[in-house]
């Protein structure tokens, strides 16, 4: 995994966690979790009370189409594909759905029969042990997976895992998807970043999501739901240098990383990032049964003396395609 691939993976989980920290909780009304109490009415004297009709009972609100329907002790197993430029592998993921007493429902997983290149990979017992917990519970809140335990094959997988959870959750949680056609576009009002003050010194990207629910197949009961990360109209991104603002593609650069090397230089790439994910919902229960991302990362990259990146080499194009597929198997 060289440097792009590496933060470009740990900026998604950082900018998901972010993006569900800044997000206002849904309305009661509109949220198919919320739960809502009114205060008990003292009885009226029998002696005093005046005689009242039974008012008929109200209908149920509508429960949001997309809405996952938990059964707590579900099991559910995922294959999941992964191409990295040159690098392809497979691995699966166990799960099964649990509850705290007062939490969300949890879906917990656990990671296995990995194969690298078409060759088995040996995962260590801290890997074999590790749960991720993902959730397409309303009342959930994602956030950073610890990842300093688990091996570096296994950081992409589990950050693409959260990703397809999260842009459904994000979704159930906006409640803006409710028929075919229906679209919504939310720009995040900040730049999440994976700068670290002293190594890379400057690291964050400009998101927007734009979601579209594309199809419906009655028979199968299905939905199927695009939901783009694309870069804003304007993102707001820090490019200090001249040489950072000129779009790398046909949308304006919207990821920037500076990194300090031991040798006092600095090494600065600018680029454009999007993310094309297509999931196929199931519409008796709101699981996923089927999910593809396209992560796409065109950069320019350089060498400069200085940190204000006015004295630099020529910029070197680089590109990283990655395509991820996941499919319910039980």
């Amino acid at each position: 995994m060289n440097r792009i691939e590496k933060w470009a993976k740990f900026a998604v989980v950082v900018f998901l966690a972010a993006v569900a920290a800044q997000l206002p909780a849904a309305k009661a009304q509109d949220n198919p979790l919320a739960v809502t109490t009114t205060a008990p009415q003292m009885p009226t004297p029998a002696s005093t009370a005046a005689p009242t009709s039974t008012p008929p009972p109200k209908p149920a609100p509508p429960q949001y189409p997309l809405h996952r329907t938990y059964h707590e002790g579900e099991t559910l197993a995922y294959q999941m594909k992964g191409q990295n430029e040159a690098w392809h592998y497979t691995i699966r993921a166990d799960g099964i759905v649990t509850k705290s007493p007062t939490g969300p429902f949890l879906e917990e997983y656990r990671w296995s029969a990995m194969e690298s290149d078409g060759k088995p990979v040996t995962l260590s017992a801290e890997s074999l042990a590790y749960r991720e917990k993902v959730s397409l519970d309303a009342a959930y809140m994602p956030g950073m997976p610890p990842l300093n335990n688990v091996d570096r094959a296994l950081v992409g997988p589990i950050s693409d895992f959260m990703t397809f959870y999260s842009d459904e959750w994000l979704a159930n949680r906006m409640n803006a998807l409710k028929k075919v056609g229906d679209h919504f576009y939310f720009v995040v009002p900040f730049n999440p970043s994976w700068a670290d003050g002293t190594h890379v010194i400057l690291g964050e990207d400009s998101i927007a999501f734009d979601m579209t629910w594309k199809s419906t197949n009655e028979a199968d009961h299905t939905a199927l739901i695009l939901i783009r990360h694309v870069p804003p109209a304007k993102p707001t991104v820090h490019l200090n240098a001249d040489w950072m603002k000129k779009p790398v593609a046909d949308t304006p650069n919207n990821w920037v990383e500076v990194q300090k090397n031991d040798d006092g230089k600095f090494d600065a790439a600018v680029g454009n990032e999007t993310f094309d994910v297509l999931l196929t919902i199931d519409l008796t229960d709101g699981k996923i049964l089927s999910g593809t991302m396209d992560n796409t990362v065109k950069t320019i990259h350089c060498t400069c003396e200085d940190q204000q990146l006015t004295k630099c080499g020529e910029p070197v194009p680089h590109e990283v395609f990655r395509k991820i597929e996941i499919t319910l198997i039980k």
